[in-house]
């Protein structure tokens, strides 16, 4: 059933990838990546505007899965995905919300788990919707890129790329998280320094 509805959105063509990345977001356990490549494959030359599209409809999808999980919480992903990739995920966003998501923009673990997840756990909207378009971003071009340079011969890179980026950018996310963190411990102790002698002056 999920094939013939991959292959009904191929027949659609740049629209059917946008359906495709905007219920990626919310319910669909099938990720864009393999519509844009089977559609990259077809017209190598228009791969970026795929990618594109691709992220657009992705980042607009993201606030409905995040409504999906104020409103309904984790049983829905029980129902409608594996329950180790709901568990890890969890796993990782109560250790670290920012980095889940980035580093989920790069697993094989569906984006909407991180969607509903952020709704469950109440994590900001707008940071949510900041951090999934600097991964998503990565995730579409990276393709979109190697098939407008390489033409058809990158199908058969494509699952080395990905690779290699899954190796480079997941290191990079949390090396920058952590320097964020450490800059901010930092800007804490200053920051409560300057209102005690604030509140002394006062006094």
């Amino acid at each position: 059933m999920i094939q013939s509805i991959l292959d009904f959105l191929k027949d659609f063509g740049v629209w059917g990838l946008f359906i495709h990345s905007f219920i990626d977001a919310i319910i669909f356990p099938i990720p864009a990546f393999f519509l844009q490549v089977s559609l990259s494959l077809l017209d190598p030359s228009s791969a970026l505007w795929l990618a594109t599209v691709g992220f657009i409809a992705c980042l607009l999808g993201t606030p409905f899965g995040y409504l999906i999980g104020k409103l309904l919480g984790k049983s829905l992903l029980y129902k409608i995905l594996k329950k180790k990739w709901v568990d890890k995920a969890t796993e990782m966003f109560n250790k670290n919300g920012e980095a889940a998501i980035l580093i989920g923009a790069f697993t094989p673990i569906p984006f909407k788990v991180f969607t509903i997840l952020s709704g469950c756990l109440n994590f900001p909207l707008w940071r949510l919707m900041a951090y999934a378009a600097l991964g998503r971003a990565i995730k579409f071009y990276a393709i979109g890129i190697l098939f407008y340079v390489y033409g058809r011969a990158a199908e058969g890179m494509v699952g080395k790329v990905s690779l290699y980026v899954f190796l480079i950018g997941v290191p990079l996310i949390l090396i920058g998280l952590w320097v964020r963190k450490k800059i901010r411990n930092r800007r804490q102790p200053a920051e409560a320094g300057a209102s005690q002698q604030h509140d002394i002056s006062a006094d």
